[in-house]
């Protein structure tokens, strides 16, 4: 598998980091801590255009830093320990959480130019600064 990653890393650099990044458990997070869940699918074609243009630097942003990521898959459970306002029905869909329950919901993906604005209002409105 190491072997995969390094053939993929120098072909497809982006790409490479995306698999990895998805392979990464989520560490434990402290409370009142910030996560950003992303709800995606197979064969979702915002989710890939998302992967592309935002997935690269979103853990290097302030807003990355503030909320780290977390991907879900629609069609499986829940984790323990997440409540959600109402179940979601289509990919993406981001959902903000702190100490599991969630504060903010953003559906679809309005492109680069609108995502980081509406994550950052989305950081602020939950209390904490990107």
């Amino acid at each position: 598998m190491l072997k995969f990653f390094r053939q993929s890393l120098a072909r497809f650099p982006v790409r490479a980091l995306v698999l990895l990044a998805a392979l990464v458990p989520g560490r434990a997070l402290a409370a009142g801590e910030l996560q950003l869940l992303m709800f995606e699918q197979p064969g979702c074609g915002w989710c890939a255009r998302w992967n592309a243009e935002v997935a690269p630097q979103y853990p290097l942003t302030d807003e990355g830093r503030a909320a780290p990521l977390r991907r879900l898959q629609l069609r499986e459970p829940l984790p323990g320990g997440l409540a959600l306002q109402r179940p979601v029905t289509f990919t993406p869909t981001f959902v903000l959480v702190a100490d599991g329950a969630e504060t903010a919901r953003l559906e679809g993906y309005p492109g680069e130019d609108f995502f980081w604005p509406l994550l950052s209002r989305m950081i602020a409105e939950a209390g904490a600064t990107p």
